[in-house]
């Protein structure tokens, strides 16, 4: 058995944050009960987690850098109270360095009390904003998008009768991506952006309301998934039930394709549709989109695994499995050091060579980003013996930035703005390589309730993105402009 350990991290696209929020209407224990539901997100963030409750309107708050497991300890949890609400939150960041002020839920006190906040998202128009902010006097402690949004709901709140009031007309301002679950004094609330770019959804546990980014933090607790939030609409639960507003501010519906491919948890049901059978799909069509003739179908653990079956299906060809994972390795960032590479994500992955030894081999994952995994997949199997390996993509090649927050490298560091398909295949030691289609990647989400956005594949973007100008010489690199 062969093994190599790959840095996926720095090649793989990687999400922002995952939000959580209970309404308690029963007799349950919602710290256990958001402990619980953020073990469900873990997958979207692994640097920080944490969990504020409300109890007689005051915030109580517990939060640190790490994982569930490590940062919400049964010893730790014992130290928040019962209260009315919960509000919890898990990160990944985007930049170089943990900045533990960012940490979430942020909690903010003003002249209406206090306001707890878990962001998922990333505010195109965060520059401005905050500009305009500081230079009316306005004093932050961390570089967290959601400490401007509590910042504007905060002043508006004061100009409006209710905090819901005062959330459209922040609403009116923003720009971008963003699900939040908000813990205000009396209401748990949540938002969604009126392009819908990040999901949340609604659920019930007995009596109780549940709002959470995906369906299986809803599952994981035992509840029953309701619906998901409407793009632009803004839910409040409070001691009178369950109420809707929708924003003025009318946009064309985008939610993020990669949801679908990676981002999601297999078991989700995200804007009506189950990410299992979108990624099977996935693999249908890229059968359909790219056949050869091979002995085994085998996928990269875990997003590529449900495409594999798909494709085994369409083609007739054996489904195996060639990698063993080891999910023992830890996953928490070392917070100390600027060397990016020792604090990011490690993946251990052993192939087994008695299954690939002298086939011809599929094997299907779900994106290429830099090519550095893909090569060392490649080569695992090269070296257990394979006669073939066809990999296959279930996703188009990344050659534009995304602005919504989905950490992408500059676009000069995506390997498919540097070679050509043939020339990928090569440098990773492929005998064959092939991307899903952008046609075929939408038909992955057939059924989905709201529009959607492959700007990262494409270059065409349903919302404002910020002025970025490239050098004239990167830019005659970008194919397919």
């Amino acid at each position: 058995m062969k093994s190599v350990v790959i840095d996926k991290r720095l090649d793989k696209v990687n999400e922002e944050c995952g939000v959580f929020g209970i309404y308690r209407n029963d007799d349950i224990d919602i710290v256990s009960v958001t402990h619980d539901g953020l073990y469900g997100l873990q997958h979207r963030g692994q640097e920080s987690v944490g969990i504020t409750v409300i109890k007689d309107e005051e915030p109580y708050t517990l939060k640190d850098l790490g994982i569930v497991s490590t940062v919400l300890t049964e010893k730790a949890l014992k130290k928040l109270p019962q209260g009315e609400m919960a509000v919890g939150h898990v990160r990944y960041t985007s930049t170089s360095y943990l900045d533990r002020a960012a940490t979430q839920p942020l909690v903010m006190r003003y002249i209406c009390g206090s306001l707890a906040i878990a962001n998922n998202g990333a505010i195109t128009n965060f520059a401005e904003i905050r500009n305009e902010l500081e230079h009316g006097g306005a004093i932050f402690q961390s570089n967290s998008h959601a400490e401007i949004i509590g910042y504007m709901i905060a002043t508006r709140r004061i100009e409006c009768d209710t905090i819901e009031q005062a959330i459209l007309k922040t609403m009116e301002v923003l720009k971008g991506a963003y699900s939040i679950v908000i813990g205000a004094p009396k209401k748990l609330i949540g938002v969604r952006d009126p392009h819908g770019f990040k999901p949340l959804c609604i659920g019930k546990l007995n009596n109780s309301y549940v709002l959470a980014s995906e369906s299986c933090a809803i599952d994981s607790i035992g509840g029953e998934f309701i619906r998901d939030v409407e793009p632009g609409e803004v839910v409040v639960i409070d001691d009178k039930g369950f109420h809707s507003y929708h924003s003025d501010k009318k946009k064309t519906s985008s939610l993020c394709l990669f949801e679908y491919v990676y981002f999601a948890r297999p078991d989700s049901v995200v804007d009506g549709v189950n990410v299992n059978i979108a990624r099977r799909r996935a693999g249908k069509l890229l059968y359909e989109e790219n056949p050869v003739e091979a002995d085994i179908v085998c996928g990269v653990p875990d997003s590529g695994l449900d495409a594999a079956q798909g494709y085994a299906e369409a083609s007739g060809i054996t489904y195996a499995t060639a990698f063993i994972k080891n999910k023992y390795i830890g996953r928490t960032a070392d917070a100390g050091g600027n060397d990016k590479k020792k604090k990011l994500l490690k993946m251990r992955l052993n192939v087994l060579k008695n299954i690939v030894e002298g086939k011809r081999i599929v094997i299907i994952d779900d994106s290429i980003v830099r090519g550095n995994t893909s090569a060392h997949i490649v080569k695992l199997l090269r070296d257990a013996g394979a006669k073939e390996i066809h990999m296959r993509i279930s996703s188009p090649e990344f050659v534009y930035p995304c602005y919504f927050g989905i950490d992408l490298p500059s676009p000069e560091n995506m390997i498919s703005n540097r070679f050509s398909v043939d020339e990928l295949r090569n440098e990773i030691g492929a005998d064959s390589l092939s991307f899903l289609s952008i046609k075929g990647l939408h038909s992955i989400a057939e059924g989905c309730n709201i529009g959607l956005c492959d700007g990262c594949f494409s270059g065409h973007y349903n919302a404002d993105v910020p002025k970025i100008i490239y050098e004239d010489k990167f830019a005659v690199k970008i194919k397919k402009v």
